[in-house]
This record gives structure tokens, C-alpha cells and sequence, in this order.
């Protein structure tokens, strides 16, 4: 091996890096720019498929990867928030919006003043110059996406000089040859390279480098496009490791509907060029490469929309099971949270999930009040009390991991705050389950009847009184309702008036000693206790008021 060609292979690969990056960083200034529209998008789904497909495609050419939004939508399942139906048409949608990136490699070819050498610089020029003379978040997102571009097309020169001189070298003819004869091969290094490097964007890039050198025919680049189609799947597929059974489906229905179309065009392409053997060795240009990708995966979704229920039942014959019966055997154990890393790629996604959860475990803070009474009174359900503490601090463990890995800066200010009163959510609902354990802990050393009837009267009033003070707190949290407010203040303000007159009541018991010392001190204590409870629960519904009255 020379010094000459290892310069031009190590060219090569540097180039590939740096197009890999560019449009990393590209992506991330999309997305960043279009914040929580991305969520509000994958909103507007309901059961209409067509929809999904056309925000599947939206989102895609947003974050510049099928990969990526394939992985977004495993997660979503995984967590809920979007069913298989759902997903099928954002999975195929996801495939159109790919084919953006082969038309933004393809530009080089319709001008001179297109080429990347001519306007790559320029894009890096203004870019830089807008970092380093501006402090606002959303002109930084916008220098993102030029240095981004900047870096792509760079990038994507890079390559085709390195490969330039070797345009006529034999070994590039024969080797397409051999794959344009053999179309399984053609299949396989396309799915091979893109399973490697895990973005078919990029493998579709190197293809078209070497095309603009007019070195790959039809015959070979028809097969090696289909393959990096089936080879885009592979990251879905690892990203389902771990999750529930429908998030499977989701990442084998995007398989199927990938090697379906490449089976069916394949089939069709090997036919014509044995047809016509001519067109099968001619050389292929960048653009055309652009069309064949993009008229693909729009003629797939065409044909295969009609049977997306068919896909969705085949996905269920190849992963067999239920999904409830697994989340029932789930929560036969520990408490099961449902947290899903892939929804990280998407923090406001990850946000909706946070606030489910928070939900969740506030359902079980309610139950624990509930059974205060129960072991104040007539010393039961002390143990579940106890139960559902632990899986409140479970709770409090994992939301509170899984908060800190959000990235706060594709976040609107709204949703930004929405996550500091995540957190402050956690530790209160956690504050809670505290607190109904103190009163379990103190319930466990009374004496059977310590309490007057008159004590027993007031426990039971300001525990109910608690009791709605929370549920009306966590009403208010799952309707956004604000007008919600003025009953959990209502609540919350009888509970602070009995925690006063209740005091009052118990010292006159007790100068005529109608109550127990040691009774006495702990009927203070858990009055003490439900109304700290009552805080943490209107300070649940605070949050959401601050945030709608705000924004």
C-alpha cells in the first residue's frame, strides 16, 4: 500500500466522520429550533394512520434520521403514550422523511454555485460569526444548523476527492459489477455498512460520493439502497432490548415493512435489468440515486398503508404474549415504573411520562391516607402503610434519576419549569409518604382505646379532610384544570383551622383528664403530620397554576 492511497483511504474516512457529525449537529439544531413542536406534532395522532405517516415524515426530516424517530416511537409504545396502531404510520412516514439528506447530498450536482466547495465555507463563516456574537438560545439553534450543513458538505467533499482519482481504477467497475449480478450481495453490504455505522442517511451519503465520481451503475446502487433500508432497522431492533412486548412489535413491524419493499422492488429491478442489461450497467448519478430513494419508500407506504393491520398482527405472531398479562406479573413485584431512556431523545416527551408517573405516585400517597386512619384508630393495614412507602421512594428514586438526564435546552421556558416542578412534585408526594409513615410508626406503640371519642372524632375528620385535598391536587394535575385550585385550597384551609382548634380541644381534654399523656402527645403528633400533609398536597396543585397562569 502507498503513502498516496492510505492518504486517500484515511481522507476518505475523515470526510465520512465529518459528514456523520455535521449532521449530527445539524439535527440537533433542528430540533432545538422546533423545541416541543415536535411533541405537539405526535400529538395530533389519534387512530388516523394517514396522519401518522405525514408526521412521521415531518419529524424525520426535522431530527434528519428514521433511526432516530424508529427509536422515539419504540419508546413511546414501550411507555404508553402511543399504541402499535399509532406507530405503524409514523414508522412509515418515517421512511419518507429520510430521503431529505440524499436530496441535501444531491444539490452538488444541479450547479456550480450549489457545489459544496463554493457555499460550505460560507455556511461555516456565518454560522461561527453567529455563535460568537450572539447570546439568545434560538440564534445559537440557527448557527447550529449552518455549521452543521457546513460541516455535511465539507464532509461529503472530502470523500468524493479522496475517491476521485481511483474514478477509473478497474477495481470499482468489477466490484459493482459482481454486485449488480448478484442482487442478495447488493442487499447485504448496504444493510451491513448501515448497520454499522447505524444511519442510513450516512451510508446513502458514502454511495452517493461514490456516484458523483461515476463509478457505481444502477444494477449494484438499486440493491445497496434496499439493503441500507433493512440495514436502518438494526438500531430499533437493539433499542428494543428490555422493553415490553408492543415496543417489540413496534421495532418488527418497521423490519417487515422495510424488507417487504425491498423484496417487492428488488423483484422488480432484477426483472427489468435482466430486461435490460444496458440500463443495469450505466452509471448512476447523485440525483438520480435521490429519486429512486425517495420514489422507494413513497411507493412502499403506498402499497403497503392498506395492510398496516395485517403488519401489526404479524408483528403479534412473531412476538407472541400479552401485554397486560406481562405488566400483571410486573407488578406482582416491585412497584413498576414505567421509565424509558429512549424517550430522553426527546424531552418533552419525557417530560408528559415524568408527569404520568408523578400522577401514579400520588395515587399511591392517597391510598396510604387513607389507611392512617385505619391504624390510628383500630391498629390495621400498618404494614401497607409501610408497603407503599417503599414504592413511593422508589418512585422518588427513579424520577428524580431520570429528570437529571433530561436535556432542558430543546424545552420551551413552560416546559422548562414544568420539570423544576417535577422535581419539587417528587419530593413532595415522597414528603407525604413520610409523613403517613410517621404515623403508622407512632400508631404501632399505642395502647388498644387510648384515644377519647372525641379524639377519635377529630382523626377522622382531618384525615378525610386531607384525603380531598390531595385527590383534588391530583385532579387538578391530570385535567389542567385550574379552576380545581379553589377546592384544594378550601380543603387545605379547614385542615390548618382544625389543626388549631383540635390542639385546643386536646389540652382541655387533658387538664380533665379525659386523655391519656402519652396518647395525647401522639394524637398532636399525627394532627402535626396531616397537616404537613395538606401543605404538600396544595403545593401539587401550585405547580400547575403557576405554570397555566404563566404561559
Amino acid at each position: 500500500m502507498t503513502m498516496d492511497l492510505l492518504q486517500d483511504i484515511m481522507l476518505f474516512f475523515g470526510g465520512l466522520g465529518m459528514f456523520i457529525y455535521g449532521m449530527q449537529i445539524m439535527a440537533e439544531g433542528l430540533q432545538n429550533s422546533a423545541g416541543s413542536k415536535t411533541r405537539k406534532l405526535l400529538g395530533l395522532l389519534t387512530n388516523n394512520r394517514l396522519l401518522g405517516v405525514l408526521v412521521g415524515a415531518l419529524i424525520t426530516a426535522i431530527i434528519q434520521s428514521s433511526s432516530a424517530t424508529t427509536v422515539m416511537v419504540v419508546g413511546f409504545v414501550n411507555a404508553q403514550i402511543m399504541n402499535l396502531s399509532q406507530a405503524v404510520g409514523v414508522i412509515m412516514g418515517a421512511n419518507i422523511g429520510t430521503t431529505m439528506t440524499a436530496w441535501l447530498v444531491s444539490m452538488s450536482e444541479w450547479g456550480s454555485l450549489l457545489k459544496p466547495d463554493f457555499f460550505a465555507p460560507i455556511l461555516l463563516v456565518v454560522g461561527v460569526g453567529m455563535m460568537l456574537f450572539s447570546k439568545k438560545e434560538k440564534v445559537k439553534d440557527g448557527a447550529n444548523i449552518l455549521v452543521g450543513f457546513g460541516i455535511l458538505f465539507l464532509g461529503l467533499s472530502t470523500m468524493s476527492g479522496s475517491i476521485e482519482p481511483y474514478a477509473d481504477s478497474p477495481i470499482f467497475s468489477q466490484a459493482f459489477t459482481v454486485i449488480g449480478n448478484n442482487p442478495i450481495l447488493g442487499l447485504l453490504v448496504g444493510a451491513g455498512v448501515t448497520g454499522i455505522i447505524q444511519s442510513s442517511s450516512a451510508s446513502m451519503g458514502i454511495l452517493q460520493a461514490l456516484a458523483m465520481n461515476g463509478i457505481v451503475n444502477w444494477g449494484s446502487a438499486v440493491f445497496i439502497a434496499l439493503g441500507q433500508n433493512i440495514g436502518t432497522c438494526v438500531t430499533a431492533i437493539i433499542s428494543c432490548v428490555g422493553a415490553n412486548k408492543n415496543a417489540k412489535r413496534a421495532a418488527v413491524i418497521h423490519l417487515l415493512f422495510n424488507c417487504i419493499g425491498a423484496i417487492i422492488f428488488g423483484a422488480i429491478c432484477w426483472f427489468i435489468f435482466i430486461a435490460r442489461p444496458d440500463l443495469a450497467m450505466s452509471n448512476v448519478t447523485s440525483t438520480e440515486l435521490a429519486i429512486f430513494h425517495t420514489c422507494f419508500n413513497v411507493c412502499t407506504t403506498i402499497i403497503l398503508f392498506p395492510f398496516a393491520n395485517k403488519l401489526v398482527s404479524l408483528s403479534k405472531v412473531i412476538i407472541k404474549g400479552s401485554v397486560e398479562g406481562e405488566a400483571a406479573s410486573e407488578n406482582e413485584g416491585e412497584v413498576l415504573v414505567k421509565l424509558d431512556e429512549r424517550l430522553l431523545q426527546t424531552p418533552s416527551f419525557a417530560l408528559v411520562r415524568v408527569n404520568r408517573e408523578i400522577e401514579k405516585m400520588g395515587q399511591l400517597a392517597l391510598e396510604s391516607i387513607a389507611y392512617t386512619k385505619d391504624a390510628l384508630l383500630e391498629k390495621k393495614n400498618i404494614d401497607k402503610i409501610y408497603d407503599l412507602e417503599k414504592k413511593i421512594n422508589e418512585y422518588e428514586r427513579q424520577l428524580s434519576e431520570f429528570i437529571s438526564l433530561m436535556d432542558l435546552s430543546t424545552l420551551s421556558e413552560k416546559e422548562q419549569l414544568q420539570v423544576k416542578h417535577a422535581l419539587l412534585a417528587v419530593s413532595d408526594v415522597e414528603r407525604i409518604g413520610d409523613h403517613c409513615r410517621n404515623i403508622a410508626d407512632m400508631a404501632k406503640d399505642l395502647e388498644e382505646d387510648a384515644f377519647s371519642q372525641s379524639a377519635k372524632d377529630d382523626i377522622e375528620i382531618i384525615s378525610n379532610q386531607c384525603y380531598k385535598t390531595l385527590r383534588w391536587a391530583l385532579d387538578l394535575r391530570a385535567d389542567l384544570d385550574v379552576t380545581k385550585i379553589e377546592k384544594v385550597e378550601k380543603h387545605e384551609t379547614k385542615v390548618d383551622k382544625m389543626q388549631d382548634q383540635m390542639r385546643e380541644g386536646h389540652i382541655q381534654r387533658l387538664i380533665d383528664k379525659k386523655c391519656q399523656v402519652e396518647a395525647g402527645i401522639i394524637f398532636l403528633d399525627s394532627v402535626s403530620d396531616y397537616e404537613r400533609i395538606s401543605d404538600h398536597a396544595e403545593n401539587l396543585a401550585k405547580y400547575v397554576v403557576e405554570e397555566e397562569e404563566k404561559f
